[in-house]
C-alpha cells in the first residue's frame, strides 16, 4: 500500500475506473452475445435492431474511454460482416 497521499488517491481512482470499465465491457459482451444468438437463429427481422443497439453501446464505451476507437471499429466491423452474411447482402 502506498504511503504518499497522491499515490493513495491514484490507487482509489484506478479501482473506481476498473469497476466502471468492467461493467461497460460486460455490457458490450452481453449485447454482442444477444446479437450472436439472433444470428444463430437466423432471425433477419431482429438483426438490424440489435446491431444498432450493439453499435450504440460500443460507441458509448469509446466515449467513456473504456474501449479504444480502433478496437471498437474492429468489433463493429466483425459484427456487421456476420450480420450482412446472414441477411444475404454483400458489403462493398
Amino acid at each position: 500500500m502506498p504511503n504518499i497521499k497522491s499515490a493513495i488517491k491514484r490507487v482509489k481512482i484506478a479501482e473506481r475506473n476498473r469497476i466502471r470499465n468492467r461493467s461497460w465491457k460486460a455490457k458490450v459482451r452481453t449485447e454482442q452475445s444477444k446479437l450472436e444468438e439472433i444470428l444463430k437463429a437466423a432471425n433477419v427481422k431482429q438483426v438490424d435492431g440489435q446491431l444498432n443497439e450493439v453499435y450504440q453501446i460500443i460507441d458509448k464505451a469509446v466515449s467513456k474511454g473504456v474501449l479504444h476507437k480502433n478496437s471498437a471499429a474492429r468489433k463493429k466491423s466483425r459484427l456487421a460482416k456476420k450480420a450482412f452474411a446472414i441477411k444475404g447482402s454483400k458489403k462493398k
